[in-house]
């Protein structure tokens, strides 16, 4: 079994609910999903009686696995996921006035997981709704997916070229980004005032112009010198990084002012939350 390494939000109620897709379709904190139905102040025990409950003790198999999730503090951690088939089951154990409603939001969300994969373009659109529900400009929008399409095609580069977790694709960023900004991400996100938040969702224009030309040099140099292996991978990451640093440079140079910016958009960064009703 996989995990694709994409998680989001889900909103029901105004209430937020981790996902990650797994072997193709979501995987939901089941822990979330119990807080939703209960409005238990502890629904993390709460689960545990319930799985104790109706399920260790019938002996019945598992149908949920632990996959990392970020929780609160930023920190990523073993959380027990159910598919939507398997929290059908969990919902059935759980007495609330809100299942109901909650399994018709539950089809909607797979249905439209469904639709994702038939067209991705469809996944896009709906990631561009969610901005403009968080008040990024139209512009602004526009730069920021293309993006997500550039740094998605360096990655599979990355997979197919022999790098092998996470820690690794962490040091290719880290290259690219030193030599496009003279910065690492998190010396980047301190001079934005960022904590736990994503650099890219932060980003001025100019900035997300030369990340995006920085790694699509990148992805270019592994595919031109079909690079293979993490040694070589991280030099072509070297490589492309300079060429957006040098661009940047002559930016710098032209207009008098430095590129990297304290601006970001925390303030406008929350979302505007909306039931979803099918």
């Amino acid at each position: 079994m996989t995990v694709k390494e994409i998680s989001k939000l889900a909103v029901f109620q105004e209430k937020e609910i981790r996902r990650i897709i797994h072997d193709g379709e979501w995987w939901f904190a089941v822990v979330d999903v119990v807080e939703v139905l209960t409005e238990s102040p502890t629904p993390r025990q709460y689960w545990g009686k319930v799985k104790k409950r109706e399920f260790t003790d019938l002996q019945l198999s598992p149908f949920w696995v632990q996959l990392k999730l970020t929780a609160a503090d930023g920190k990523k951690y073993a959380t027990d996921c159910a598919s939507t088939k398997g929290l059908f089951r969990i919902i059935q154990a759980i007495p609330s006035p809100k299942a109901e409603p909650f399994k018709q939001w539950l089809a909607q969300v797979g249905y439209e997981r469904v639709q994702e994969i038939e067209n991705p373009e469809l996944a896009q659109e709906r990631m561009k709704q969610l901005y403009e529900q968080k008040g990024y400009p139209k512009e602004w929008i526009d730069k920021r997916l293309r993006g997500i399409a550039v740094r998605q095609d360096l990655t599979d580069e990355w997979k197919n070229r022999g790098a092998r977790n996470s820690l690794e694709f962490a040091i290719l960023t880290n290259e690219i980004m030193q030599g496009a900004f003279d910065l690492k991400v998190d010396d980047h996100k301190t001079v934005k005032g960022l904590e736990r938040e994503n650099l890219r969702d932060h980003m001025t224009d100019m900035e997300l112009i030369l990340t995006m030309l920085a790694e699509a040099t990148t992805t270019t140099l592994h595919r031109d010198r079909d690079t293979q292996g993490f040694g070589p991978l991280k030099k072509d990451a070297q490589d492309g990084g300079a060429v957006a640093g040098r661009t940047r440079k002559d930016i710098e140079q032209q207009t008098g002012k430095p590129v990297v910016s304290q601006d970001n958009f925390k303030e406008i960064s929350a979302p505007r939350r909306r039931k979803i009703t099918p």
